[in-house]
């Protein structure tokens, strides 16, 4: 069963805008040791909720897991992998960190409690309820 992740970027370096232009993205950069755990969990046809950090500070759209983690080929370091991924769609409304943090059920989303993570998983019960947001 596919699973939903939550992968971070800051707008200025890579936006979701500039995904959908693509149509196609290696997902790289990532040297976290908990978040390459996660990349390396991602299977083909995981949703992956595009959160814009620093600036908006909101999950702006919805991309799909195109190719699974492999070790990242500009580097020579088999431990930093990385993903591809393709657009689904931007949503109508982001949902932004502040709605996020006014639902008590969601304190513990890894958005929450581990802010500076760059790639985390999102459980069903967090997805529903961020369905509930506008994320659809």
């Amino acid at each position: 069963m596919p699973q939903t992740l939550l992968l971070k970027t800051e707008p200025f370096k890579y936006s979701f805008d500039q995904l959908l232009a693509d149509g196609h993205a290696v997902w790289d950069g990532v040297a976290n040791a908990q978040a390459l755990i996660v990349l390396r969990g991602a299977k083909v046809g995981d949703e992956a909720l595009i959160y814009h950090s620093n600036e908006g500070k909101a999950i702006v759209g919805i991309a799909k897991v195109t190719k699974a983690a492999y070790p990242d080929p500009k580097l020579k370091d088999e431990k930093l992998v990385v993903i591809e991924l393709a657009p689904v769609k931007a949503l109508a409304k982001p949902v932004t960190l502040a709605e996020i943090k006014a639902v008590p059920e969601l304190a513990d989303l890894a958005l929450v409690r581990q802010s500076r993570l760059s790639c985390m998983t999102v459980s069903k019960e967090h997805r529903k309820l961020l369905r509930g947001l506008g994320v659809r």
